[in-house]
């Protein structure tokens, strides 16, 4: 769940996307993912996976934590503010925000997901499919707010910004036995893994997304509780699970180049912040 990458990702995330979709129009950022995007989605279901409570949100805008598994705002809010939107995207199951709110953002995503249902099971957290749906829900409203016309226009302009897939590996495929018992090479896991995002973009692209950035893995051995666990090599960065991003990640480039082959008008972004991500790990000072 919460694993603290959320603030290294805004600074790959922020440039790749204002490069690339600088001339076109975004009229609202649409979020799907994990805790690295979750605004808050986690507080309104019944999970222990939160973070409403101190030290999260101490600087946020009134210094309260909002389910933001950050210190204050996430890498969708940057974004967000960067294509001159708003300063924050809401949590889509947060009732203090209705539809009028909704229609220039809105964040689906829930911490402790990922791309297998058996990973969302772990922590009882909201499932890639269910995400989907809400996002269905959500164009309902949005077309009975807007107009059918409107509303699909912002659909098909809006930024989609996706988030996920450390879950899946980190607290299921090593944490648990089932799916190393059905995978047992961590490549087949990752096949399934990439199976699975393939039928997830194919699906929004089907329900009018066009614009999407793909955030790969994060040097997952250097996140802070693999970092502290790894007592037998005195806190460093554990080089399996690092080495495992960077081949995922590989992967994933293959499957965003193909999409955008395969599915005409589609324009995907593979935001990898695995690089920028071991560069502030490995030196800090540098940042």
């Amino acid at each position: 769940m919460g694993k603290g990458y959320a603030p290294w990702l805004l600074f790959i995330n922020e440039v790749l996307l204002l490069v690339h979709f600088s001339a076109c129009k975004v009229p609202a950022i649409i979020v799907f993912g994990d805790s690295s995007v979750d605004s808050g989605n986690n507080n309104f279901i019944p999970t222990m996976a939160r973070s409403n409570f101190q030290p999260y949100g101490r600087d946020f805008f009134n210094g309260k934590p909002t389910g933001r598994f950050s210190n204050g705002r996430i890498p969708p809010d940057f974004v967000s503010e960067a294509f001159g939107i708003k300063q924050a995207v809401p949590a889509y199951l947060d009732p203090a925000f209705s539809i009028s709110d909704f229609a220039t953002g809105v964040c689906f995503a829930s911490a402790g997901t990922g791309y297998d249902n058996a990973t969302s099971n772990v922590a009882d957290v909201i499932p890639l499919w269910k995400e989907v749906e809400y996002y269905k829900e959500y164009q309902k409203k949005l077309r009975a707010h807007l107009g059918e016309e409107k509303a699909n226009e912002i659909l098909s302009d809006a930024l989609y910004l996706v988030s996920i897939g450390t879950n899946d590996f980190l607290e299921n495929y090593y944490a648990l036995t089932e799916r190393r018992s059905e995978f047992p090479l961590v490549q087949q896991y990752e096949d399934f893994l990439l199976g699975l995002a393939k039928n997830f973009f194919t699906e929004i692209y089907g329900l009018g997304a066009r614009k999407v950035s793909l955030t790969g893995l994060p040097p997952m051995g250097c996140l802070p509780l693999e970092r502290a666990m790894n007592i037998l090599e005195f806190h460093n960065c554990v080089e399996e699970y690092n080495n495992l991003a960077l081949e995922f990640n590989g992967k994933l480039g293959w499957l965003v180049s193909k999409l955008n082959k395969d599915l005409p008008g589609f324009q995907m972004v593979d935001a990898n912040v695995y690089d920028i991500f071991l560069q502030i790990v490995t030196d800090p000072s540098g940042f």
